[in-house]
């Protein structure tokens, strides 16, 4: 069942990425904040009525012990959205999308295991196609906005900042699925449901805190019921992570990197939705990732 849980993953996180672009103002020193409160809330309603419907609650000891990945998340997102203010720092730069190959590698040196040939194809094949995608967004990128004449600060393009972003959030982000590979996969140390609600409660948590500061701190007139774009990409992370939780508990060390292909679902949506218009490469891209899930698929059924 890994398998799907990872394409629902991909799917959701895909979706959810589309709304971000939609949802992110560059003009908005607070905007990945916002978009933070959002998610936080959403994942805390949905977490409530998970305990609900579930009658399960959640121990206050799981949430201190899944915190250390809560937090790597949590951080690495905040950077992805920060990074959404500005077109020169795409999230779907290189070496963002080469965090789920990153995961696979430390999953691999730490927690040896057998892996079938198919499998290290399909996972090659994956992480090439979706670094080649996120090269020809940022020359997309840049393209339009030479075409446009903007007047690009340049220490957003070749500076230290420029390329910090993206380390960081492939760093963060890698090494948050890792830990979740630890913790559902590899070492067992806590359940699913309480791995999900730890998180959700956590992202809560962080969700209040940003809404005092932009609120009270800030004095920004900001309203959660008015923002339906930001909530949309709250509503599709959260469906994501949901089905994150349950494809790691089960060959994490492939399931990493299929998941981090969501931006193959982001560039196909962004073609029907956005009507940005895509090249052959990016066909042939798109088409080179699916083949590689494909392979992942086929490796899951033998």
């Amino acid at each position: 069942m890994w398998f799907l849980f990872a394409l629902l993953t991909t799917l959701s996180w895909g979706i959810a990425d589309l709304f971000y672009k939609k949802g992110s103002d560059s003009k908005d020193s607070l905007s990945h904040l916002k978009i933070g409160v959002m998610v936080g809330l959403v994942m805390g309603i949905h977490g409530t009525l998970y305990m609900l419907i579930k009658g399960i609650t959640l121990a206050p000891m799981d949430l201190l012990k899944y915190l250390p990945v809560s937090a790597l998340y949590i951080l690495s997102m905040l950077i992805g959205y920060f990074g959404l203010r500005y077109i020169e720092l795409s999230i779907s730069s290189p070496v963002q999308n080469s965090s789920g190959a990153i995961t696979a590698i430390l999953l691999y040196i730490f927690f040896p295991q057998p892996v079938g040939w198919i499998n290290v194809f399909g996972i090659i094949v994956i992480t090439l196609g979706v670094i080649g995608l996120a090269i020809l967004e940022k020359r997309a990128q840049t393209e339009v906005l030479r075409a446009e004449k903007a007047e690009i600060d340049p220490k957003y393009q070749l500076s230290v900042l420029a390329i910090t972003f993206p380390i960081l959030y492939a760093l963060f982000d890698a090494l948050g699925t890792f830990a979740d590979g630890i913790y559902l996969d590899e070492l067992n140390l806590i359940s699913e449901d309480a791995a999900l609600l730890a998180y959700e409660f956590t992202w809560l948590i962080i969700a209040v805190v940003s809404y005092i500061y932009i609120r009270f701190i800030k004095q920004d007139r900001f309203n959660v019921f008015k923002q339906p774009t930001r909530a949309s990409a709250a509503i599709f992370e959260t469906a994501g992570q949901f089905f994150y939780v349950y494809a790691m508990t089960d060959r994490a060390i492939i399931a990493a990197p299929l998941i981090a292909s969501y931006s193959v679902v982001s560039v196909i949506l962004s073609r029907i939705f956005l009507k940005e218009k895509l090249s052959t490469q990016h066909y042939i891209f798109v088409v080179i990732v699916l083949i590689g899930i494909a392979l992942l698929g086929i490796a899951d059924e033998l």
